[in-house]
């Protein structure tokens, strides 16, 4: 069982203004990397101490990140369900609580409310809650009546008209951190996160636009925001030279990466689907690699990133998947290939760069971008300390003709219209790195500062959870041992089922009855072992 964590330096800090603040809502803004996920479950086991009758929710943007957190709060003892559904009917007693999407959250608000009232909610990434107006909505329902609700972002708010549940906003409709901690905060205390570097490349670019007249450009020269987004889906293109030209180059930087660092790993941010294999088939071509494709469609999608985080494979492909949140930290190579241009989906795909690995000694990042304005832009920025806000439409910064920072997708109907005739790389640069990466890091992390060490309460026990034995081998983590029981059950139900000639149901039935429970998802671990006791038996005389 753990006893003590060590936090960083921000962590300690955020965790004290969390434990006094005078409501139930506390807002927490990181930078990527930094450790939020660590903060937030001390936290909770720091809550759970006092109110140990206290459930738990996390609530998080993707199924992948669903898994991370049950995974992360088991190294906490900290018991989450990933797998967790409104249909479950209830919560076995042995676990902590569960984890959610803020799309589940949205079809089962009344549920989590039950599970959640009085509870402890976590709000991971929360500006998602503003992505649809019923996720929104679902949020608010779901978690109004919880004991304490802290919230995590970061990336900077989305800039449109909803405003989050449970944010606070000033006068100009600016959001209120309770913790606000950048990424010029983090490399300036050193250990946190690595410094990003952004070669970047230019090209002369030829297309055939929406209206079926011939265009030609470089990245320097000044278009109108329809023309830019041509231009950049023009250079973006697999049948042009300039994007074989950059996959070569990044590769080269990988290969050069992992003489330093085995294993170091490189992601392709792609448009689309179709786009994705189209880089996979050149990255296959050019450089003799079969990188995984992970796009959201693809129900292995989860699986796939996570063999690619433990594995050693030099490359992946991605559509969206790995802009946020996803823990891959030997990434330290990417390949901006893709034409959303917003500044908060810029920041989140850079972050997946950022997270430091200990003892390693100087190890910078490098994103390699189109020398397009507004991501050129972008990354001059990322290591200025900003402040994360929440903003109207008519205040979000605008491009050359006064318009979002977005590029437009042609109607359908114009589509065949817009052709890429070639895309020729004719200059690299690179923007001026945010720290000097020459310096090496000092020999002793800042962290190692005793002070840090953080004395854990004991993790509550649940009710059904069994005793504890102290000279017993560690048991196996609670979600893979419910797991293993499960399938003992359900294989003894069936041969039960088989030699009497009950129906599968007649025989779950009355072993349920037996151990007195209404139904198998709501067994705990006790109740499970329990449950193969009686179906062992009953099979000896059958």
């Amino acid at each position: 069982m753990a006893r003590t964590i060590r936090l960083r330096r921000w962590q300690k800090a955020a965790l004290e203004a969390f434990e006094a603040r005078p409501g139930a809502d506390f807002l927490a803004v990181a930078t990527p990397g930094a450790g939020k996920t660590t903060f937030a479950l001390a936290a909770i086991r720091q809550d759970l101490a006092r109110n140990p009758e206290r459930r738990v929710v996390v609530v998080a943007p993707t199924q992948a990140l669903k898994q991370q957190w049950a995974d992360a709060a088991e190294e906490l003892d900290l018991h989450l369900e990933p797998g967790w559904s409104s249909s479950d009917g209830r919560l076995p007693d042995d676990l902590h609580g569960v984890v959610s999407t803020y799309q589940q959250v949205a079809g089962s608000a009344a549920a989590l409310a039950a599970l959640a009232r009085a509870g402890f909610v976590v709000l991971d990434e929360v500006h998602h809650a503003g992505d649809e107006r019923a996720w929104g909505e679902g949020v608010r329902r779901a978690f109004s009546g919880a004991g304490v609700r802290l919230c995590l972002s970061g990336t900077p708010f989305r800039s449109d008209t909803r405003a989050i549940p449970f944010v606070e906003y000033d006068a100009d409709g600016l959001a209120t951190p309770d913790l606000e901690y950048g990424y010029g905060d983090a490399l300036a205390d050193g250990h946190v996160v690595r410094p990003v570097r952004f070669p970047r490349t230019d090209g002369r670019m030829e297309w055939v636009g929406a209206d079926g007249a011939y265009a030609t450009a470089t990245f320097q020269e000044r278009l109108d925001r329809v023309a830019s987004g041509q231009r950049l889906r023009t250079a973006l293109s697999v049948t042009g030279e300039w994007l074989p030209d950059v996959l070569r180059r990044a590769d080269a930087r990988l290969r050069e990466v992992r003489r330093g660092h085995p294993g170091a790993g490189g992601m392709v941010i792609a448009i689309d689907t179709e786009h994705a294999r189209g880089v996979a088939a050149l990255m296959r071509r050019d450089l003799g690699v079969d990188p995984p494709v992970v796009v959201s469609e693809d129900p292995a999608a989860a699986t796939r990133i996570t063999a690619y985080a433990r594995g050693t494979e030099p490359w992946i492909v991605a559509v969206r998947m790995i802009s946020e949140g996803v823990d891959i930290p030997r990434l330290r190579v990417g390949v901006y290939a893709t034409t959303t241009t917003t500044e908060l989906f810029f920041r989140q795909a850079v972050g997946r760069l950022v997270r430091w690995t200990t003892g390693l000694g100087a190890q910078p990042s490098h994103m390699f971008i189109p020398d397009d304005p507004r991501l050129r832009a972008h990354a001059l920025r990322i290591a200025e300390q900003r402040r994360h806000s929440l903003r109207a439409r008519r205040d979000v910064e605008p491009d050359e003709d006064g318009r979002p920072d977005e590029v437009p997708r042609p109607p359908e109907d114009q589509l065949s219209l817009f052709a890429a005739i070639s895309a020729v790389p004719v200059a690299e640069g690179d923007a001026p790195a945010p720290v000097d990466t020459s310096v090496e890091p000092q020999p002793s992390s800042p962290d190692d500062d005793p002070e840090l060490v953080l004395e854990l309460a004991p993790a509550p026990r649940r009710a059904g959870s069994g005793p504890i034995d102290a000279d017993a081998p560690p048991p196996a983590p609670p979600r893979r041992r419910r797991r293993e029981l499960r399938d003992t059950n359900a294989g003894l139900a069936r041969q039960i089922a088989r030699i009497t000639g009950l129906s599968h149901a007649q025989v779950n039935a009355e072993l349920n009855r037996r151990v007195g429970i209404g139904r198998i998802d709501e067994a705990t671990v006790d109740d499970l072992e329990r449950r193969r006791d009686h179906a062992a038996r009953w099979l000896a005389v059958a």
